[in-house]
């Protein structure tokens, strides 16, 4: 899917971002899974992760929630000037109501209309670029996109192939409307369902619920052939990459901050590598946080921005890529 340019456009108008108190060190892991901290860093570079705490009320939508204030603030705008809401998750509070209207009530924003966005870790670049679509196309003037998992509750802790990857988080943007220069200049999504088994959840829904005879509580976790992830993702974000960089007419040197999403540093490296980036002009935040899926790209911008790194008027390139399959790149001027 390619985006073309309309009168109107987007523009990222502030971020935000949040995560549990709880930090759960890789050290931790040695008790229950055979592992070590230096293992985990050594294959990953994560060094951490934040987990959920049911008992201080921490769920998907109190991270999505507390990212939203941020990131209004921050931007100036104001609950009930909003239009739209979406948030991309795999793991909601509810299948019914949805995250996003829930979200809504609790933000005060009674002209939005909101939903849920079911795209895994590319969850918060579907969302943004649905946001654009409608922005550009005059017919909202605000939005909220959303990136929140508390992917602790899909993991197998027994599973030293997964569960050492994984952590909790939410990232938010405001989108509204401009006709200037800062804009979304270009996004390409992408999806490929036939290699779907590589990274799912297969139990827990219509096709095997949990009343079912057939359901397994280790299949309702993350499941994942890493070795064939790894390859695809580093080939379908360059690719992406080198998409939303054509439909633009620029180069990586016309860049000033790319954002990789976040599963693997070794992703990162191999991407930054890939597309001649120094790492002055890329962010890592997976050693803190680790694979915070929807969460990634939202969150890592909030952080850059926060730091300096990004700045008003830098072009900056996100990449993601995530179970479904799907994947995908934006090209933004901040």
């Amino acid at each position: 899917m390619v985006e073309t340019r309309l009168p109107y456009g987007s523009q990222v108008l502030a971020t935000g971002a949040h995560f549990p108190r709880k930090v759960m060190k890789n050290v931790e892991f040695e008790s229950f899974v055979e592992t070590s901290d230096e293992w985990i860093k050594s294959r990953t570079g994560i060094e951490s992760r934040r987990i959920a705490d049911p008992a201080l009320g921490e769920t998907t939508l109190t991270l999505s929630l507390e990212a939203a204030r941020v990131a209004l603030d921050r931007a100036g705008v104001r609950p009930d000037q909003l239009e739209f809401i979406v948030v991309g998750t795999v793991t909601p509070d509810t299948i019914m109501p949805s995250t996003a209207t829930q979200l809504q009530a609790l933000l005060g924003a009674p002209k939005a209309f909101a939903f849920d966005l079911s795209a895994a870790c590319s969850g918060f670049l579907y969302g943004m670029s649905i946001a654009d679509q409608y922005i550009s196309a005059g017919r909202i003037g605000h939005a909220l996109v959303i990136g929140a998992e508390t992917l602790s509750t899909v993991i197998n802790w027994r599973d030293r192939t997964t569960c050492v990857l994984f952590g909790d988080g939410a990232g938010a943007a405001v989108l509204g409307r401009t006709e200037g220069e800062r804009r979304i200049l270009s996004t390409r999504l992408y999806s490929d369902g036939q290699y779907g088994d590589l990274l799912s959840i297969p139990h827990g829904c219509s096709k095997v619920p949990v009343y079912s005879p057939e359901y397994r509580l280790d299949l309702a976790k993350i499941q994942m052939k890493g070795r064939e992830i790894f390859k695809l993702a580093i080939r379908n974000m360059l690719d992406a990459s080198a998409s939303v960089l054509s439909d633009a007419g620029m180069t990586t040197a016309d860049v000033d901050f790319f954002i990789f999403h976040q599963a693997n540093i070794r992703i990162i490296d191999m991407c930054a590598k890939s597309l001649n980036v120094p790492p002055e002009k890329t962010w890592v935040n997976v050693d803190k946080y680790g694979n915070t899926s929807a969460a990634t790209l939202p969150a890592c911008l909030y952080e850059a921005q926060m730091a300096g790194k990004v700045k008003e008027g830098d072009t900056v390139l996100m990449a993601t890529f995530g179970g479904g399959l799907t994947w995908g790149a934006s090209l933004i001027r901040i």
